[in-house]
């Protein structure tokens, strides 16, 4: 890991830049939502195809586990599977500029379900990639300076994208454009980590077995009581990927949706984001994760409790400026700390774990959410985050310790 650090630190850093700058133009709770309302006219659309991006996330964590714990090299696989999220992005694309009518809508949903599968096995396979080359104590340092070039260039890419590429309809298709220039930047990352990064041969391993018998197996791993609590800590923060596309669509309402109100608003959100990974990376690093996922989810809660009492433009867009810095944070926090529980061979199936809760707990959500806004409008469903919220952080408050300082699994 030493030999190679300065160069897969460098491999990681320039990926995640412009993979992270393209992924946030795609699930920023900004400008997907929109597009959604936009060629259906439907919050329970919205909600639907957002349920689908989490869908295909919930099966493939687990499979993509049992295909790389058992490797020496993840490289390989990891490559094949980014590639094929771009391929997803491309096609959102291209279906915007030659689609129309439900022919549109229907490939779109589709698409989305094709995105959410590879994302899934993405997250397992680069975080386990990450694990391996980057020691524990530059993690989250890492992570806070990429999400910070990253997210810069993503907020003023999702301002340009909402006052000139959707306003004006460039090339025809203003989101049709910005999904375009995500592939750009998103393939470029990926092809800069296939090229630099030397990824040295995995320190354990598993040996090969059938997925039924390693399933099976899947109770050992709940045997580590803060890593049982954690993962329904998790469910229950999932509330935040259920809400978010329905922030937007509030203020949408509140004040005149229009490509300017969707660039002003990702503005704030992925700008919070930016700047507080600073702050996340940093704190992580320092005293352990466990705590800036408590800071994060309060951050969110208050957020999400000033959006559903307010009417005006200020507090609306303070309120994404909370939802941006508490989102990363979450986001750095639990992706971090799944790495920290346990051995380091049950690491792909640890991540699986968390990430099938994950998702299966955000396909359901948002289409209950969207009939559920469509029956009785926002104030019940930010109400029911805000109570799963709470209780997500008082279970990591209370009920699960810090993985770095703990003495024993039980």
């Amino acid at each position: 890991m030493q030999e190679n650090l300065r160069r897969n630190y460098t491999a990681n850093l320039v990926h995640g830049v412009l993979g992270m700058t393209g992924f946030r133009l795609i699930y920023a709770p900004t400008i997907i939502p929109a597009y959604l309302l936009a060629i259906t006219g439907s919050p329970a659309a919205v909600g639907l195809g957002t349920a689908l991006l989490q869908l295909g996330a919930t099966v493939s964590p687990i499979l993509s586990g049992a295909r790389i714990e058992h490797r020496s090299h993840i490289l390989p696989y990891s490559i094949r599977v980014g590639s094929m999220m771009r391929v997803a992005i491309l096609g959102l694309a291209i279906a915007g500029w030659t689609l129309t009518g439900s022919a549109l809508v229907w490939v779109t949903l589709g698409l989305f379900l094709f995105l959410g599968f590879f994302n899934g096995a993405q997250r397992v396979a680069f975080q386990m990639l990450m694990a391996k080359v980057i020691p524990i104590d530059r993690r989250g340092r890492l992570q806070g300076y990429r999400n910070l070039a990253g997210g810069l260039i993503a907020a003023a890419l999702a301002w340009v994208a909402g006052h000139y590429f959707i306003d004006r309809e460039w090339l025809g298709n203003g989101y049709s454009t910005t999904f375009l220039f995500a592939f750009v930047l998103t393939s470029a990352g990926l092809l800069v980590l296939q090229t630099m990064i030397r990824e040295p041969a995995a320190p354990a391993s598993r040996p090969v077995i059938p997925l039924r018998e390693r399933i099976r197996q899947f109770p050992q791993l709940l045997e580590d009581k803060d890593f049982a609590r954690f993962i329904g800590t998790q469910a229950l923060a999932t509330a935040i990927r259920i809400g978010g596309p329905f922030w937007t669509v509030y203020a949408g309402q509140r004040l005149g949706l229009s490509g300017a109100l969707i660039g002003g608003l990702s503005l704030a959100f992925l700008g919070a984001d930016t700047v507080s990974n600073l702050l996340w990376g940093g704190m992580g690093d320092r005293f352990g994760f466990r705590i800036v996922y408590i800071l994060s989810l309060a951050s969110v809660i208050a957020g999400v409790g000033l959006l559903l009492v307010s009417a005006t433009a200020a507090p609306i867009y303070f309120a994404f400026v909370l939802l941006g810095a508490g989102g990363s944070g979450w986001m750095l926090a639990s992706t971090t700390m799944v790495l920290e529980f346990g051995a380091h061979e049950d690491i792909p199936m640890r991540l699986a774990f968390v990430t099938t809760a994950e998702g299966f707990v955000a396909a359901a959500g948002p289409v209950l959410a969207g009939l559920l806004v469509a029956a009785a409008g926002f104030t019940p469903l930010f109400a029911l985050v805000l109570i799963a919220l709470v209780g997500a952080l008082g279970l990591m408050t209370f009920a699960v310790r810090e993985p770095r300082t703990r003495k024993n699994f039980g």
